[in-house]
């Protein structure tokens, strides 16, 4: 079924076995030196192992001030060459092959992160960052190219494979290259050619230290999606003229920090968005061009490359969900690959929350240093209560692992809430998880009983050595007036898997704007509701979720009219109506009348009742998942992950 991806390439003298590229991504595993560390390595050696045509490494900076993070990889200066010439060597003992991306953050920095005040081409802050930059002088910027190059001369001495010289992401390159961060009016300033010749002077500088046969990538941003930033016709010509300073590839991307939901995609944002940008550049350069936005399934690139719309395709955050899908791909084993679902939790989230980047659906990733799943010695027994997402994790991860494992699910499926978590708007690829860890299971031999409430008495009888209790949570419900046993009111789970169906034309109120509450009104406006409002007691809603997520959120509440209201508190609901009072001023209050129907979306309390009853029946009890405390799938899945390996 597949044939153009795995077909050879060649990069000036570099022939590359496949055309699946992992992008450069943050990962925060290095040190605040910019030296590689034990885990980032062996997170590399994975990669390599993989099957991936190209690995490109996070980005490294070019000084000591120009990383977005501290915990940064980077080639500032020679004393660094020998630990990352020791990473080099590893990764490719594992089969890989290493490109390495570098880069200055410029404005997309903090002082907080650098100690100095970030620079620029003009001191325009960019939206999203809180420091305004200081203006780089022509002399500064003259030292800044020749240190581009001799970051690349020492990744050429590491032994990469090839250098990426980063333009895009809104990085320093980037904002030269912008009309809307560049207003200088010197020779870096003004023209379309002088606002270039800043990466004009890189690329030449980077080919004079690395020499004629080392290849060169350009990662291009094709379009800023900002007001006044560059725009895919500018970005053409950008692309000819760095091929014309000496590039051999044009990797494209596109978006910048402020519009991260075009430079890391949600769920929300199509399938393959932004490949005719690529197809763009494409027509006017006559190197290899990479793809990329949202390919997350190799028959998808595939398709691309059989169109000629790219040469190569970008999949760095499917080489997280799965670091292997090159070489099942290859041997035909789809139903094994884990697809990334967009959901930028474990990636750009736990970056955004200055900690180290993890996979939603692949709890391994990143963890390679820690986990170990090798058979044990002497297999146990293990019984798991609850076939939610932690508690399939947890019998996936034991099964492996060697021991016999029984799985009890009370209902008629697998799957407990993540089922209901896939249903919202652009949601759809959630799914593929259940469908993931369904296979698994049956390829494990695990033994399922669904329809089947696992007792004290079946314990007892069966004697497991472990017992995993994952039976999930049950919605919260606050002593409010009116709320309980009101036919009005159904909790959201209820809604979104269809137990409570929902006729159009609806006056419904979601309270609770949490994740599940702004996913669950999302869903009813798109599927007909008249009107939904959304009360939340917080000063603002989905504080649980994700950036780029949450902006195609309320993107979706404009178009359908979901009238929000947040530091507000639900005090009374009536057979007809919600009465609401201000957080900051309980007097002022307000009734909604009319209303078919209140969806409760206050959150969960854990359910473990097995737990108790197995406090003193001879064999270890794990308790995980909402079972444990009330959280989002994220961590559900790592906790029966780590559940798993502890049976």
């Amino acid at each position: 079924m597949l044939r153009k991806i795995f077909e050879p390439i060649t990069v000036n003298k570099l022939t590359l076995p496949n055309r699946m590229v992992v992008s450069a991504m943050v990962t925060q595993y290095c040190g605040t030196d910019g030296l590689p560390t034990e885990k980032w390595i062996q997170y590399l050696e994975h990669k390599a192992r993989g099957g991936w045509g190209i690995i490109f490494t996070e980005n490294y900076g070019v000084t000591e001030h120009a990383n977005s993070f501290a915990r940064q990889a980077g080639l500032w200066c020679d004393e660094q060459i020998p630990a990352h010439a020791e990473m080099v060597r590893r990764v490719h003992a594992a089969g890989g092959v290493l490109g390495c991306q570098i880069y200055h953050a410029g404005r997309q920095t903090t002082m907080r992160v650098q100690g100095v005040q970030p620079v620029g081409p003009s001191a325009i802050r960019e939206a999203s960052c809180t420091d305004t930059p200081r203006e780089l002088t022509n002399e500064e910027v003259w030292e800044l190219i020749e240190r581009f190059g001799d970051t690349a001369r020492r990744a050429k001495e590491c032994g990469f494979d090839m250098v990426e010289v980063h333009g895009g992401h809104g990085y320093l390159i980037n904002q030269f290259l912008s009309p809307e961060a560049n207003k200088r009016f010197d020779e870096f300033g003004g023209t379309i050619e002088n606002r270039a010749k800043f990466m004009v002077e890189i690329i030449k500088n980077v080919r004079k230290k690395v020499g004629p046969d080392f290849p060169i990538s350009y990662r291009l941003g094709t379009c800023d999606y900002v007001p006044g930033g560059i725009t895919l016709e500018e970005s053409q010509i950008f692309a000819r003229m760095a091929v014309e300073a000496g590039a051999d590839m044009i990797h494209c991307t596109q978006g910048m920090y402020v519009s991260r939901h075009t430079l890391i995609a949600p769920a929300a944002v199509p399938k393959a968005a932004f490949v005719n940008n690529a197809w763009a550049i494409k027509q006017v350069v006559g190197v290899p061009v990479v793809a990329t936005g949202r390919i997350n399934d190799p028959v998808m690139a595939e398709s691309i490359l059989l169109q000629g719309k790219a040469d190569m395709c970008t999949m760095a955050r499917s080489s997280l969900a799965d670091p292997e899908m090159p070489n099942k791909a290859k041997e035909g084993r789809f139903e094994d690959i884990i697809h990334c679902i967009g959901c930028c939790q474990g990636c750009t989230g736990e970056n955004g929350r200055g900690n180290q980047i993890r996979c939603v659906v692949n709890p391994l990733t990143g963890m390679e240093f820690t986990y170990d799943l090798s058979k044990v010695s002497e297999p146990k027994n293990v019984y798991i209560a609850g076939g939610g997402v932690a508690g399939c994790e947890a019998a996936i991860v034991a099964a492996k692992r060697g021991h016999k494992v029984t799985l009890f699910e009370k209902s008629d499926r697998l799957g407990g809430q993540w089922i209901a978590a896939s249903v919202p708007p652009c949601k759809e690829e959630y799914d593929s998880f259940l469908y993931w860890q369904q296979v698994q299971i049956n390829k494990l031999g695990i033994e399922v009983k669904l329809n089947t409430e696992l007792t004290r008495e079946m314990v007892e009888a069966g004697k497991p050595d472990t017992v995993i209790v994952t039976t999930g949570s049950t919605p919260l419900m606050p002593p409010i007036p009116g709320l309980r046993g009101n036919p009005l009111v159904v909790p959201a789970i209820d809604v979104l898997t269809g137990k409570y169906p929902v006729d159009i034309g609806k006056n419904i109120l979601v309270a609770g704007g949490g994740l599940v509450g702004a996913e669950t009104a999302e869903h009813l406006s798109v599927h007909g509701a008249k009107h939904v409002v959304v009360v939340e007691m917080l000063p603002d809603i989905m504080v649980d979720g994700e950036k780029s997520p949450k902006k195609m959120i309320l993107d979706s509440y404009k178009e359908y009219g979901v009238e929000v209201h947040t530091s507000t508190k639900v005090e009374e609901v009536t057979d007809s109506s919600v009465i609401v009072s201000s957080v900051d001023d309980p007097e002022e209050k307000h009734e909604f009348k009319g209303l078919d129907l209140v969806v409760m979306a206050l959150g969960v309390k854990p359910y473990a009742p097995l737990a108790e009853e197995l406090k003193d029946c001879g064999c270890k009890v794990i308790v995980a998942g909402d079972a444990e405390s009330g959280k989002n799938g994220y961590k559900n899945i790592q906790q029966g992950f780590e559940a798993g390996m502890n049976a």
